[in-house]
């Protein structure tokens, strides 16, 4: 039998989704009743099948077995943890980047007081968590040592973390550790737990929550030539796969983040087909993470509309991710992206 995936598709949403859940004729993501949908496409290497929810009774034994299974992960609730609300979608994830040279606010809060002033302001302004940076990992980047890092965010990490509650992005278990000891509530690692070998072993020693993000290479190389048999199918093995290690390894716990990695190793064909099929990674069992903000794609999609924050493109992402059951954004412009997700939610609540 060939391997199969199941994606759910055309989703409902507000007063609609919640008549539809009632009547059972759609299936609430997560439990949330305010998010649904009514068809799955089962998807094999060779070929994708669009069909019904009551149309799954059909099905030849073993592959109904094996969508029903997906099912159950797909409608199964989400625990909270680090400060974020599954009960809600989405959660935003602001971003801090201490460092002079990531890719769009390179330098711009690296004094004290205007990196603490930011952070408050995106926690104020709707973010669950704030994801502090004190190395950049955009593409063509050079790798920084551990101490330079540290140096960078700690007298910041001091003065926030016990105000706000804190994401740490870093590929490096020795800062891992001294965040986790200082109270940040969630590790993000852009290498997928690949560039420390002992990263894994602070996860399990501190049991801390963590994302899991799919790259390729290294920030040096990651953008030359990349290339997939499926990216899709490609990267929901490597999550698989990244979760049965983890689980050998002692890791026993749910509080895990899955991100497919926009732009970290993708073509502008990698990244939309990433986008469009996102809600695939659902059936995996965990929460997913979605970094759109201001990333490149947006650049070589509107050409020249392109501007500085992307503001628009960050937004049309936003929207769609949302509409797909994204738990969590990762975001720069807050204030923004909630501004607009606050007008989309009013516009179908009824």
């Amino acid at each position: 039998m060939p391997r199969y995936y199941t994606r759910a598709c055309n989703f409902y949403f507000g007063k609609q989704s919640k008549i539809l859940v009632k009547k059972k004729q759609s299936i609430p993501l997560h439990q949330i009743k305010e998010i649904s949908f009514d068809h799955i496409e089962i998807i094999t290497r060779k070929k994708i099948r669009k069909i019904s929810i009551n149309k799954i009774r059909n099905l030849p034994k073993k592959l109904k077995t094996k969508i029903n299974s997906d099912l159950k992960k797909i409608r199964s609730k989400k625990s909270n943890f680090s400060n974020l609300n599954f009960k809600k979608i989405p959660n935003i994830l602001g971003v801090l980047n201490l460092t002079p040279d990531s890719f769009s606010d390179g330098g711009k809060f690296n004094k004290k007081n205007k990196a603490v002033s930011h952070a408050i302001n995106l926690y104020k302004t709707g973010a669950s968590l704030v994801d502090v940076g004190g190395e950049s990992t955009r593409p063509g980047s050079k790798e920084v040592n551990k101490n330079r890092e540290w140096h960078r965010i700690n007298k910041t990490l001091k003065l926030i973390v016990k105000k706000i509650p804190i994401s740490l992005d870093t590929r490096k278990s020795a800062i891992m550790e001294s965040g986790i000891k200082m109270g940040v509530k969630l590790i993000n690692d852009v290498s997928g737990l690949r560039y420390d070998p002992k990263t894994i072993n602070i996860l399990k020693k501190y049991k801390i929550p963590f994302v899991i993000q799919h790259s390729v290479g290294t920030p040096e190389n990651m953008q030359k030539n990349p290339i997939y048999k499926n990216e899709l199918l490609d990267i929901y093995d490597y999550f698989e796969d990244k979760i049965k290690l983890i689980r050998s390894k002692g890791i026993k716990h749910n509080n895990i983040i899955l991100d497919p990695g926009i732009g970290f190793g993708k073509n502008l064909k990698h990244n939309m087909n990433l986008i469009r099929g996102v809600s695939i990674f659902h059936s995996l069992g965990f929460p997913i993470l979605v970094g759109n903000s201001r990333k490149r794609f947006i650049k070589d999609i509107s050409k020249k509309n392109d501007s500085k924050t992307r503001i628009g493109g960050t937004m049309a992402s936003s929207i769609y991710l949302l509409m797909q059951g994204i738990q969590i954004l990762r975001i720069h412009d807050v204030n923004e992206v909630l501004q607009g997700i606050k007008v989309f939610n009013q516009i179908i609540k009824n």
